[in-house]
């Protein structure tokens, strides 16, 4: 037999070689590869005086391979390859491979040992510092940070395909939560907390009973919250607060009269379903007979209800979750029930949010959104105008609420009807930094008992580096969006390949989620797979950068050049085209998402920087710009900023926010605020929010919005922080932002 060339050699080894496949360290099964082992001994034999020896490579690789077993592992191979050599005459070459065996094995220990003390050490870094809502120096912190450091490895070697892992290793791609991969869980849901409060539920541990008064509602609502927190590696988030609570309201006014029927001897069943316009606290003077008791069963229902608000909200500062290392991620999403009992839960979760928890401090969870909608709240003329003006007057104390626009046009449904008492069903929901779910390609379209699956993000900075060298921008363009498609196409696929692991959980590893939260779930059995429904969820494309993107590929950001705004249009578009291609190749609820970049903003850009070196506009800070926004340290109006950001909302299905800094004590100038959102309608924004100036003592809670607080005024403390929106949320202190945030919060620039 005659072979014509060294592919032929080579192809003809494989076919006569015992060995076939090997078991690699992580358990992972590959073909053999005899270069390999010639490669290793060439190495060694580089290190040593008498240098290479083709001929004794050749023999000890062709001994091997030939009379190995059929499977072996990577360490069975290395032993051979160590037997083979101290049985030559080069034992030089023995000993340094043996050697270099040791300093690997060593190297590999090393790196987790390093990792691990940092952790012990509570060192801060990038890595305790991932999610600034995380205390990762507590004791249940350092064993989730312990798990989530030893898990991702595992995801890398055991359930990324090879061109995943490719994209994720050369900083092409990050996936969010990649540590809780392997548990299958989901990211987030809307609680339809209504269902919650009529049936109960089951933790898994003991039950429920169904909700009859406000208390009780409010205690379930934050047990729901935090029992689903334990089921999944997002955020929480209830869609309808007020209507939900509203009837809760009417349940405790009756019981306040039924006190007096028993106080009074007399029958006040008349009282019970009595119209009452609003549950306003009036004093008793001048009233008589029936009136005067209706009067007085309000005062104790509104009193009652201001108590529920107040402890849902502590409660959802102070209940922890995932170990008990962080408070539950928690939103709320309320300001279109127009009932008088909707009304009274709105205005009393507001009255609680403003006066503060604890010392009077502002209050992180829940994150609070208003949603706004002519015809119910926006107008004077509007049933809720009053409570509205009452939300800008928390905000511009307290950072919550924000404002969502139901009015946008991608926000809007056709089913939403001003007279449908269950109008709700059909309003988008938001949660979190900004995760959005709305569309429905296999059911309908709401946010209710849905979710979002997991999500990952493309560093298009890195893309567009790497297209730099190329002189002519039409070719350079051209040669982005070509490396553009082929990530959108594996970050899709990787998306899709999650998913499909996740089908295979079973509805008992979630007991509440799948029993109670997650649409279709009811038909569930424990040991059914949740594949049948989980595709009513969505999968998140994301992105960050675009500002170091656009200045990469044309040499200005989208806020300083009309023709930068319209390439980063036609990017973002392209991206939400080929996430509908998706959907319909893959079948799934594919959207993009304007990426709330924390610990990945800094991370995208060290390793790029430490490859490319620094470029001005682009790896010349320590983090790259959140999604889709105008650079923080770009000076410009909130007006200029708002025109530049909107058309980016409608693209950005999956998630987006717009925010504004303004200067000054927002607290006595609630109408900037009011500004701000009326700006958002005008220019069809989807969600925002507004930053302003909160100094806090980080010893007794003392807050206020003076330009500057070095000394507490109330207890004489010098440990004083600055209360900041991190992304989307507030956090407590900027002791737990990590480098490349606190770097941003230093850039960042008022919007006047």
């Amino acid at each position: 037999m005659q072979l014509q060339s060294q592919q032929e050699l080579i192809q003809f080894k494989k076919i006569i070689s015992m060995i076939q496949t090997v078991i690699k360290r992580d358990g992972r099964i590959v073909g053999f590869n005899e270069e390999k082992i010639s490669t290793a001994i060439r190495k060694a034999m580089l290190h040593t005086d008498k240098g290479e020896d083709h001929a004794l490579i050749r023999q000890i690789t062709d001994r091997i391979a030939f009379k190995g077993k059929t499977q072996m592992t990577v360490e069975e191979i290395q032993d051979q390859v160590e037997l083979e050599l101290m049985e030559s005459s080069r034992k030089d070459v023995a000993q340094k491979y043996i050697a270099y065996r040791n300093q690997r094995s060593i190297a590999r220990k090393a790196k987790t040992r390093d990792v691990f003390l940092e952790i012990i050490n509570i060192k801060s870094n990038d890595i305790t510092r991932e999610n600034a809502n995380m205390n990762a120096d507590t004791p249940a912190g350092m064993m989730m940070k312990f798990a989530s450091e030893t898990t991702k490895p595992f995801v890398d070697d055991y359930l990324l395909s090879e061109e995943v892992k490719q994209a994720v290793t050369h900083n092409y791609l990050h996936i969010h939560d990649k540590d809780y991969y392997p548990t299958k869980s989901l990211t987030c849901v809307q609680h339809p907390l209504d269902k919650i409060l009529r049936q109960g539920f089951s933790a898994g541990h003991g039950e429920s009973r169904p909700a009859k008064r406000i208390e009780t509602a409010s205690v379930l609502a934050c047990i729901s919250l935090e029992t689903a927190q334990n089921e999944m590696h997002g955020g929480q988030a209830i869609p309808a607060f007020d209507f939900y609570l509203a009837p809760y309201v009417r349940q405790s006014y009756i019981e306040e009269v039924k006190k007096l029927e028993e106080l009074y001897g007399q029958d006040l069943s008349q009282l019970y379903q009595q119209e009452i316009d609003d549950y306003l606290v009036r004093n008793l003077d001048g009233l008589t007979g029936q009136e005067r008791l209706k009067q007085h069963a309000i005062n104790q229902t509104v009193a009652r209800v201001h108590q529920a608000m107040e402890a849902f909200i502590h409660n959802m500062n102070t209940i922890h979750s995932r170990g008990g290392n962080q408070v539950v991620f928690s939103s709320i999403n309320y300001g279109t029930d127009t009932s008088a009992e909707g009304r009274c839960v709105i205005r009393e979760l507001l009255n609680s949010t403003y006066r503060g928890v604890g010392n009077g401090e502002t209050a992180i969870f829940p994150i609070q959104i208003w949603k706004k909608k002519r015809g119910i709240s926006y107008l004077p003329e509007d049933r809720n105008y009053d409570l509205y003006k009452l939300a800008c007057q928390v905000t511009a104390r307290r950072f919550f609420p924000n404002f969502l626009n139901l009015d946008a046009t991608f926000n809007q449904s056709e089913d939403w009807q001003a007279n449908d008492p269950h109008r709700y069903l059909h309003e988008v929901a938001t949660m979190g930094c900004r995760t959005r779910v709305f569309e429905n390609r296999f059911g309908p379209k709401t946010s209710i008992s849905r979710g979002n699956l997991s999500f990952s993000t493309i560093n298009i900075v890195r893309l567009a580096i790497e297209c730099m060298d190329i002189p002519d921008k039409d070719s350079r363009i051209t040669r982005f969006f070509e490396r553009l498609h082929d990530m959108l196409e594996i970050t899709a696929l990787q998306l899709h390949e999650r998913m499909e692991f996740q089908k295979t959980a079973r509805a008992k590893q979630f007991p509440l989620l799948m029993s109670t939260l997650w649409t279709g779930c009811e038909g569930l059995t424990p040991n059914d797979s949740i594949e049948s429904v989980i595709n009513q969820g969505t999968l998140g494309i994301g992105f960050i950068g675009l500002a170091e993107c656009l200045v990469a590929l044309i040499g200005k950001h989208h806020g300083e050049s009309e023709e930068a705004q319209q390439l980063g249009l036609r990017i973002v578009t392209y991206m939400r085209d080929s996430a509908n291609q998706f959907s319909e190749r893959y079948q799934h609820n594919y959207s993009i998402l304007a990426t709330p970049a924390e610990g990945l903003s800094g991370k995208f850009t060290r390793i790029d920087r430490k490859q490319f070196g620094i470029l001005p506009g682009i790896t010349d800070r320590e983090y790259y710009t959140n999604s889709n926004h105008v650079p923080v340290y770009y000076k410009c109006s909130a007006r200029h900023k708002a025109e530049i950001e909107a058309p980016y909302h409608d693209l950005t299905r999956g998630g987006h926010i717009f925010y504004v800094e303004i200067d000054g004590d927002a607290t006595h100038n609630p109408e900037a605020i009011m500004r701000i959102v009326d700006m958002m309608d005008y220019y069809n924004i989807g969600y925002g929010s507004v930053n302003h100036n909160r100094n806090r003592c980080m010893d007794c809670g003392y807050e206020n919005a003076a330009s500057q607080m070095d000394v507490c005024p109330q207890c004489g403390s010098k440990h004083i922080d600055r209360l900041q929106r991190i992304t989307g949320y507030l956090v407590g202190t900027t002791d737990r932002w990590n480098r490349a945030k606190l770097a941003e919060l230093n850039d960042r620039t008022l919007h006047n």
